[in-house]
């Protein structure tokens, strides 16, 4: 029997924002391999199937990646239709590559269902555009995992020339804050911290540069997923967040609409 895997996005965590085809892998599987930060009401779109937690998080213990690979492939060659749903896109720091680079050594048929990555939806929830005319004509996106991944990369910007997005670096901000100023970022480089996006539980930490060093995390915000922006772009969330209506609000007015449709 030959079966089939999807590698899906399942973006920030509002499943408002799956993709139609993510929602449509889900609703034709037979088994889900989901990661931590992925909510039940994503996994909701998979009603018919087996789901099996082989999440991630920071300091805690974890499956091994290679369980992960073996587990798709074992799945699929039972006649299994498996999708592998990965918070964020499967290819930006999830891993996705190394799965797909598994599945394709094992023979085994897949496809590559892309989702909406914090990297750009943290950010423009909270109404910072990351890039801007006459602020920043580029976005740089790092991961503050360990130093050895994010240090060549920052070490290597000109100041105020690009927004430098942050996954998974909350932990590390002193050390991301200390090597930013040694280069000679300013000191006043608006930053921002955002935490739990497009989820009800959002919240953020809105500093500069020299703050975001020794920036306290809100209570309500520990164990979220943290994103942390710096750069004069997070200086427009003043105007934009205040202005633009909360997602919570329009989803409330669509569902009103349904309703009266639906009686009407």
């Amino acid at each position: 029997m030959s079966g089939f895997v999807s590698l899906v996005g399942a973006g920030p965590g509002d499943p408002d924002l799956l993709t139609v085809r993510a929602a449509r892998a889900l609703a034709q599987a037979d088994v889900v391999f989901y990661d931590a930060l992925v909510s039940p009401e994503t996994l909701a779109f998979a009603p018919r199937a087996q789901r099996f937690s082989v999440g991630k998080r920071c300091g805690r213990a974890a499956i091994r990646q290679e369980t992960i690979h073996a587990l798709l492939i074992r799945a699929a060659r039972r006649g299994k239709r498996v999708v592998r749903l990965k918070g964020g896109d499967p290819f930006v720091f999830g891993r996705g590559g190394e799965e797909a680079l598994a599945l394709a050594s094992a023979g085994v048929a897949f496809e590559i269902v892309p989702g909406l990555t914090n990297a750009v939806v943290a950010a423009g929830l909270a109404g910072i555009p990351v890039t801007h005319r006459g602020l920043a004509s580029a976005f740089v996106v790092v991961s503050g995992h360990a130093e050895s991944s994010f240090r060549p990369v920052l070490e290597s910007l000109v100041p105020g020339v690009a927004t430098i997005v942050i996954l998974m670096g909350v932990h590390a901000r002193a050390a991301l804050a200390g090597l930013l100023l040694q280069r000679g970022f300013p000191a006043r480089t608006p930053a921002a911290i955002l935490f739990g996006a497009s989820t009800e539980a959002a919240t953020a930490w809105r500093g500069d540069l020299a703050s975001l060093r020794t920036a306290e995390i809100p209570e309500d915000a520990d164990g979220l997923p943290g994103t942390i922006v710096i750069g004069e772009v997070v200086s427009l969330a003043d105007v934009i967040a205040e202005s633009a209506t909360p997602p919570s609000a329009v989803a409330l007015s669509d569902r009103q609409e349904e309703r009266r449709h639906a009686r009407g």
